[in-house]
């Protein structure tokens, strides 16, 4: 499975970042392999539309899923249409995440779970 993770920094040791469309990096991982790679977020500094960005950038890295903490309507449109699971409210590290993912103990989200604009202002 490739899951795409909201990071804080670069590492797998790294804080996973609640904020889909403001996190610095995206880790993207292989379950089955165990390999990974990181991507900066290139919308991370846009003054607006940096959710719908982050998930145009993510929709082309083909995931099965993307864990994150929050994600606003419009990433999460994107994504859905994209045939993205989605993965909210998930905290912890980015190694923790993916063993929460690949464990079966995550619920994938039906709606957005953050309002419009919610990561503005807190880089």
């Amino acid at each position: 499975m490739k899951i795409v993770i909201s990071a804080s920094s670069q590492s797998l040791d790294a804080e996973l970042d609640p904020r889909f469309g403001r996190c610095p990096f995206f880790i993207i991982t292989d379950t089955e392999t165990g390999q990974f790679s990181v991507e900066a977020n290139a919308g991370l500094d846009a003054s607006g539309g940096a959710g719908i960005a982050a998930a145009q950038q993510v929709a082309v890295m083909a995931p099965d899923a993307v864990l994150t903490g929050h994600c606003g309507p419009n990433a999460f449109t994107v994504l859905d249409k994209a045939n993205i699971k989605v993965y909210t409210n998930v905290t912890g590290t980015v190694s923790e995440a993916i063993q929460k993912c690949v464990d079966g103990s995550l619920r994938a989200a039906t709606a957005s779970n953050a309002t419009p604009h919610s990561g503005m202002g807190q880089n």
